[in-house]
């Protein structure tokens, strides 16, 4: 353990104020705080309350009267469309001021929402520093949900603007957005004023007269805006993650803890700084691209990649490769999901050697647990450094990595390796009582959260109390299961909850069951996450039909899998659905969603002594055994 890191992170846990306190100084402030920790009328912790600034203007403005503004920020890479362009840190900074100016005569200003449903193209990271310009609060939804999900997502955040796309570019494929768009529009109570969209040459889309705009039209005669002061404690954005009762949470970004937690994490995590080109190949719609590919690269100076392709296909199993070897990355961060495609499609990684990737220095993997095969064949094809970190959708950045600016830690295949500083992590047993090393157990934090976690749920604190805080008085609940080992390294080996994770996305199993619950020949349902070689977890459904229901199990399976797909979208994956006679459960009437994962992975698993009948078991595991040899046909 590097002794720097170990005075680091002790100084963060005991001496806390004045920790943090140092790590503003990383940022330039309107007016530097003296308040550096309290609470709100809510009793949530607030870092920075008296401090002002401006994230776009730290992520732009600053480096161009710093001198950096012919420096490249933004490369942007279209395998899918043929196409790309750089943006200097001048151009990125005079595109944004202009389309604030854009924002700012739709009515939008400090504190309105704006939802950017987009494909990842620049116009998107455009228009969330826009947003930020002026105050806005940006609520960034995946281009891949469908129109429910999004209309969910209006009548939460209830935004003043919308801004979209024609479409996205998928690989053998063209979705239409304007009509997903449309229909959630539809659908949702509440209606915007206005819906901007960018109309792209794949497919342009059919325009409403009064709600829509045109993008490109409104940027020829808009004029620019200046950066707008904004309290530290002010929304930066809101992004939706999914809840365990179906009904997504929106997790609160403020603007001051997190300018601070994204240029500290560059230097702690990842080592990089002022002129380094850094990629993170994730969408802007999930957590790593707010914060990896737009905030934390822009505010640090770095150059950062806005891909629009696939690890495969896009044309082939090199891509990510050449990415790297044609833009200088230094760093390369994805979900280890994207190396399995590629280990799959070119084991040999005979691709690797068409590149020259004397650029690349280290490879940083999150979103899901990296698989020890698939950091052994990383490490052996690559020669590179290879880092798991673990970090949520709710704190932005690492809550356990190796802190390589502070010095390297030994990897150990299968660990996130030590708890960021600032971050007091705990194992607890089901009593709250710290556990041995080696035992598993609930991973939490002690609060306070550092600077850059969430410090509530959108419109709603009580959420956030029951969600993250209830479980466990004095401690956030991270929702994963875990252990220490004997040196310190955390061990994150899943969910505790039903949040399944799919190639990185979180996704809420009771999400999936009330769509499926909605067929008419459903009377009940579980829909569990089994492991899957390639995209960590995949979604499986166990259906019980109605008495005197007769349907073809393939059929119905195949009619559940375009409900799931049209209703939650294609992210989802969802392809699999068992009917069953009967599900497991305890007296209480819980289904026993935990056995139920056990038995579907091949694993060795416990009858808890609340079970209600334990013949069901025996039942389950022999449908399960068949369909295992049904996936492995």
């Amino acid at each position: 353990m590097a002794r720097q890191y170990e005075q680091e992170y002790q100084r963060s846990i005991k001496h806390r104020e004045a920790f943090w306190r140092e790590k503003s100084a990383l940022i330039s402030w309107y007016e530097r705080p003296e308040v550096i920790l309290s609470k709100d009328e809510h009793n949530c912790y607030r870092w920075y309350a008296d401090g002002e600034l401006n994230t776009a203007y730290l992520a732009l403005d600053y480096h161009v009267e710093n001198g950096r503004g012919d420096q490249p920020a933004l490369i942007y890479d279209s395998p899918v469309t043929g196409s790309g362009c750089t943006y200097t840190y001048a151009e990125l900074t005079q595109q944004t001021a202009q389309f604030a100016g854009v924002l700012s005569e739709l009515g939008v200003g400090k504190g309105d929402r704006v939802i950017i449903y987009m494909p990842m193209v620049p116009e998107a990271v455009i228009a969330m520093l826009a947003c930020a310009r002026i105050g806005a609060v940006h609520s960034v939804v995946f281009g891949g949900f469908a129109a429910n999900e999004l209309a969910v997502r209006i009548d939460d955040a209830r935004p003043k603007v919308i801004l979209s796309a024609s479409c996205g570019i998928e690989v053998d494929k063209v979705i239409a957005y304007k009509p997903l768009l449309d229909r959630a529009v539809e659908a949702a109570g509440h209606k915007p004023d206005h819906c901007v969209i960018l109309q792209r040459e794949q497919e342009r889309a059919a325009m409403k007269p009064a709600r829509d705009h045109d993008w490109n039209e409104l940027m020829a005669k808009a004029k620019p805006v200046d950066p707008v002061p904004v309290i530290a404690t002010d929304p930066l954005y809101i992004l939706y993650t999914s809840g365990t009762t179906g009904k997504p949470k929106g997790v609160v970004r403020d603007n001051g803890g997190h300018a601070v937690a994204m240029r500290y994490s560059m230097e702690l995590i990842y080592d990089v700084g002022p002129g380094d080109v850094f990629w993170a190949a994730s969408d802007v719609g999930w957590v790593v691209g707010h914060s990896y590919i737009v905030y934390a690269p822009l505010i640090t100076g770095c150059t950062t990649v806005l891909y629009e392709g696939k690890p495969v296909n896009t044309p082939d199993a090199g891509a990510f490769w050449r990415v790297c070897a044609e833009h200088k990355v230094k760093v390369l961060f994805t979900a280890p999901t994207a190396f399995r495609a590629m280990r799959k499609a070119d084991p040999e990684a005979k691709l690797m050697s068409s590149y020259d990737l004397g650029c690349l220095e280290r490879i940083y993997l999150a979103g899901e647990r990296l698989d020890p095969p698939t950091y052994d064949w990383l490490r052996e094809k690559t020669g590179l450094p290879v880092y798991d970190h673990w970090w949520q959708t709710e704190t932005a950045w690492a809550i356990a990595g190796n802190p390589v600016g502070l010095g390297a830690c030994p990897v150990k295949p299968g660990s996130a390796t030590l708890p960021a500083p600032g971050y007091a992590v705990h194992v607890l047993d089901s009593q709250g009582n710290n556990c041995e090393p080696l035992e598993q157990g609930s991973v939490v934090i002690k609060l306070p959260l550092p600077p850059g976690c969430l410090p509530t749920v959108w419109g709603d604190p009580q959420r956030f109390q029951s969600a993250y805080l209830d479980s466990f008085p004095g401690y956030y609940m991270s929702g994963d299961g875990g252990y220490f080992d004997e040196d310190g390294y955390l061990f994150i080996m899943g969910r505790t909850d039903d949040v399944i994770n799919v190639a990185g996305h979180r996704l809420s199993t009771g999400e999936m069951e009330e769509v499926i619950a909605r067929h008419p020949a459903v009377a009940e349902c579980a829909v569990i996450g089994i492991s899957d070689e390639l995209k960590g977890q995949v979604p499986v459904g166990l259906v019980l039909l109605k008495n005197g229901v007769n349907v073809d199990p393939l059929q119905l399976e195949a009619d559940l899998i375009t409900r799931v797909r049209d209703e939650v979208g294609a992210v989802a994956s969802f392809k699999h659905a068992l009917v069953v006679e009967r599900l497991p459960k305890t007296r209480s009437g819980k289904i026993l969603r935990r056995v139920l994962r056990d038995i579907a992975d091949g694993m060795d698993y416990k009858v808890p002594s609340t079970i209600d009948d334990p013949a069901i078991l025996d039942e389950i595991h022999s449908q399960f055994s068949t369909f295992r040899r049904r996936r492995m046909a």
